[in-house]
């Protein structure tokens, strides 16, 4: 894979995940019930943000963490590079705007939203541009703006050409929390908390897990 983001590479990834979308809703929509850290710092965000004003799910999928932030309710809407992604989304969970968009190149105003959660959506960023892809979410989060950030732990890179009997090309970065944690710090964010955990036995991959609180300082 190039070391940037090019538009043949995102075209790939979108394509890959229009093909998964039917496949990744049976899988993944209802992951939440089964993921009790997951919701309890779901829960911690959303109470940050409740009153402060609207905020993103990042790289959306079905929804079902944009579903569950509006279920606590939070002003929520949704952005996924999959259009088919988006479809499904809106179907689930009409209530909620989902969005087709980059998240290296966002399509919405600069200090926009008062939080920004990114579920495992930088999974797929080269180490390279991570920083940039940091920027871009800083640039459309208010000052003072919550980031919540989750991602897979380790040094591996997983690459895809058949995903669950769809023909695909997506590569899976997984991430040391000190090396996210300086990116977070390079693209001009300040780290609030660093979590870890080992994975929930039979309800995902096997890998552990990191989520970091980070914040937007005030200009």
């Amino acid at each position: 894979m190039p070391s940037h983001m090019d538009a043949q590479t995102r075209n790939s990834y979108q394509i890959s995940y229009d093909r998964v979308a039917d496949e990744y809703v049976r899988r993944i929509f209802d992951e939440l019930q089964h993921k009790p850290l997951d919701r309890q710092l779901l829960d911690r965000f959303a109470a940050s943000v409740r009153d402060v004003g609207p905020v993103c799910d990042m790289g959306c999928g079905p929804g079902h963490v944009a579903r569950y932030l509006q279920e606590q309710g939070v002003q929520v809407c949704g952005v996924d590079l999959s259009p088919a992604m988006v479809e499904r989304a809106q179907r689930l969970t009409p209530g909620v705007e989902f969005r087709q968009g980059d998240m290296m190149a966002l399509d919405v105003p600069d200090a926009v939203w008062a939080g920004l959660v990114a579920f495992y959506s930088i999974i797929h960023i080269p180490h390279s541009e991570m920083v940039r892809a940091l920027g871009e979410l800083r640039r459309v989060l208010r000052p003072s703006g919550l980031l919540l950030l989750a991602f897979h732990i380790g040094d591996d890179t997983i690459h895809l050409d058949e995903w669950w009997g769809q023909i695909v090309s997506v590569d899976f970065f997984f991430f040391r929390p000190d090396k996210v944690a300086g990116y977070i710090r390079e693209a001009g964010f300040e780290i609030e908390e660093i979590i870890e955990r080992e994975p929930y036995p039979d309800v995902e991959h096997q890998s552990r897990r990191c989520y970091i609180f980070a914040r937007r300082p005030q200009d």
